[in-house]
């Protein structure tokens, strides 16, 4: 996918501007992981990076207060998921008031020690899009060794520029953030991936990095989807995840360029992850790339951007290809909502699904050498088992399959389903 297909013309060269709206609504369950547990109640005054939400279990995520105000309420709210989701709403008084700060300095010599409690205590979690807990994926079980962090800065999917223009505008930051997790783990070797599409991205890291010890840029031949994290660790390592293990297994922990940049913040300033960098593109009036607080509503990013060009027939939090549909525009961004992307009627218009013919397109199109076809007969059926045997849980969703099928095969929305339906089974399981 290259060119007018990306969809990344509209903002690739629109600096971030920074957007604060009047309110915003702060969900618990913005992670994998147990959802975290409102601290706080409605009439509080709470202060900007205030904890407000304490993790739960061993992938929880602690959750701070974006702005600083009155909470306006604390209960579960509609979301993109089976279920309301617990939130907390505050209504801005504009006077970002912060919560006392404890921040560590310089990332070279502080105390590497205390670099990932500090990351915990931020509440940072993957913002590629999978929200995994950062703090979980730089502590290292027992028996396991990193010797390569990699920074994904590739951004594949479609209409996304968030990563491309922090790269461009913010990137020592971002050198911080992986030098910090280097010292972390005590690693030698940090590679910041960059696809040779973003020629000024790939410039604009390379001189940052000079003179810090033990980082790279590679830069890679435009792919999709090569951003995922099995695809881009063979890439730059030549190592290849096994079905059921983790990046770890082969001495390799990945990050996104933003999760970086937030860890950044969090060593040096002690500032907890309340903002983040996100596009908003499609069919409104001035496509850009918005440095907003996490919670604010679709409705609000979108309406500083112009409103809509179009009648909007699909909004989808993420990128054309692996994003999610959004069931409204009043549901509130993540820490992980790396994009807002808005379609007109005729492209959002659902394909009516046809019989499989047997082409063999989707096997050729799947990057992780799955069956797609015959793991949809399955999901088709609700024999979500027999899925889970053709391995479906190493399809990371990147929507190959169905872009390459012929008969326009529900085959992503499929498989989303089975995944979804296997998690409920495994905490149900758990909880027995």
């Amino acid at each position: 996918m290259r060119g007018a297909h990306e969809g990344k013309i509209p903002t690739r060269n629109q600096p971030i501007r920074d957007f604060v709206s009047d309110r915003v609504a702060i969900l618990m369950g913005m992670h994998l992981g147990a959802p975290s547990k409102p601290c706080v109640a409605k009439g509080d005054r709470v202060l900007m990076g205030q904890l407000i939400g304490e993790p739960v279990g061993p992938l929880g995520v602690a959750v701070h207060a974006s702005v600083s105000g009155n909470v306006t309420a604390v209960e579960p709210i509609p979301y993109m998921t089976a279920e309301p989701m617990m939130c907390v709403s505050i209504r801005n008084d504009f006077k970002d008031e912060w919560v006392e700060l404890n921040p560590l300095g310089n990332v070279e010599t502080c105390d590497p020690a205390l670099i990932v409690p500090a990351i915990k205590e931020a509440g940072i979690c993957g913002m590629g899009g999978a929200a995994f807990p950062t703090h979980v994926k730089l502590t290292c079980r027992e028996g396991a060794t990193c010797d390569t962090i990699i920074l994904n800065g590739v951004e594949c999917d479609t209409h996304l520029t968030a990563d491309h223009r922090l790269m461009l505008e913010e990137p020592a930051r971002i050198v911080d953030g992986l030098r910090a997790a280097m010292r972390a783990l005590d690693v030698k070797r940090g590679v910041i991936a960059i696809e040779d599409n973003k020629p000024e991205a790939i410039e604009a890291m390379s001189k940052a990095i000079e003179g810090r010890i033990g980082v790279e840029v590679a830069v890679l031949k435009t792919k999709y989807p090569q951003g995922c994290e099995k695809q881009l660790i063979k890439s730059i390592t030549g190592r290849e995840v096994p079905s059921g293990k983790l990046p770890v297994d082969v001495h390799t922990i990945m990050l996104n360029v933003a999760t970086a940049h937030a860890i950044a913040d969090a060593v040096i300033d002690g500032k907890p992850l309340v903002e983040r960098i996100t596009t908003v593109t499609g069919c409104v009036l001035e496509p850009g790339n918005l440095r907003m607080r996490v919670g604010t509503y679709l409705c609000d990013a979108i309406g500083e951007c112009g409103g809509y060009s179009e009648y909007p027939g699909k909004i989808v939090c993420g990128g054309g290809m692996t994003g999610t549909c959004a069931p409204n525009h009043d549901v509130p961004t993540t820490k992980a909502t790396n994009g807002i992307v808005v379609f007109n009627k005729p492209d959002s218009r659902s394909v009516e699904e046809g019989p499989c013919i047997r082409c063999g397109r989707c096997v050729e199109a799947c990057p992780m050498g799955l069956n797609p076809y015959l793991i949809k007969h399955h999901c088709d059926m609700a024999k979500w088992d027999e899925a889970k045997k053709l391995n479906l849980l190493d399809c990371t969703l990147c929507g190959c399959c169905s872009y390459a099928c012929p008969a326009r095969r529900w085959l992503t929305a499929s498989f989303k389903v089975a995944k979804a339906n296997l998690a409920i089974a495994a905490e149900r399981g758990k909880a027995q």
